[in-house]
């Protein structure tokens, strides 16, 4: 249930959602809670800030993935065992930080919870996620695959393209952001047994 609300959530970030068919009612309940996630996303704004100047993200996109992760919720846990505004799982993205910065382990459930070291993480791996999608040309497009690999990890998208990564990036590239949308939507929960 909460990945078919994600992936709706991140739809709507990515400007892809002319792609579903919505109810009228389900538009005002989204603005409804549009507000009020607005409302905890502006406690955050300082760190957001700080964050987005350390590691050169868009803050718009740091906002963009609380907003969808955990509705600007700083205690939110996911059954997976993400933690915290932006949802950081300690073995997996926390891990992947933590390797970048020379730091051995992962990072502590306390640590996650606190909203400075939450962003901080989650910034850092955006920037990793940056780094690593820079040979996608359209630059629409690939702060798609940014958020789509943070919220499902990098080897879940690229794996829906092609097992082979550096032909998954060719794909890709051969993509508008119409038809990458069209595509993440048809085979993202087809292809669930490869995200993290």
């Amino acid at each position: 249930m909460k990945l078919g609300i994600l992936i709706i959530s991140i739809i709507f970030l990515t400007g892809c959602n002319k792609f579903l068919n919505t109810r009228p009612n389900l538009k005002i309940n989204y603005f409804l809670q549009k507000k009020i996630i607005e409302r905890n996303l502006y406690n955050w704004n300082n760190l957001i800030k700080e964050a987005s100047q350390k590691y050169k993200v868009d803050e718009k996109l740091i906002k963009s993935i609380i907003y969808a992760e955990s509705s600007g919720n700083p205690n939110a846990k996911s059954s997976s065992n993400a933690i915290g505004l932006m949802q950081i799982k300690p073995s997996a993205a926390g891990l992947e930080v933590y390797r970048l910065y020379g730091k051995k382990g992962q990072p502590s459930i306390k640590e996650l919870y606190n909203p400075k070291e939450n962003i901080n993480i989650g910034t850092a791996y955006i920037h990793f996620l940056e780094k690593k999608f820079t040979r996608i040309q359209n630059k629409e497009v690939m702060r798609s695959a940014i958020i789509v690999a943070y919220v499902n990890g990098m080897s879940g998208l690229l794996k829906i393209f092609s097992k082979n990564s550096k032909q998954a990036i060719t794909i890709i590239n051969t993509m508008t952001m119409q038809s990458f949308c069209t595509y993440i939507k048809k085979n993202i929960q087809q292809n669930k047994h490869f995200l993290i």
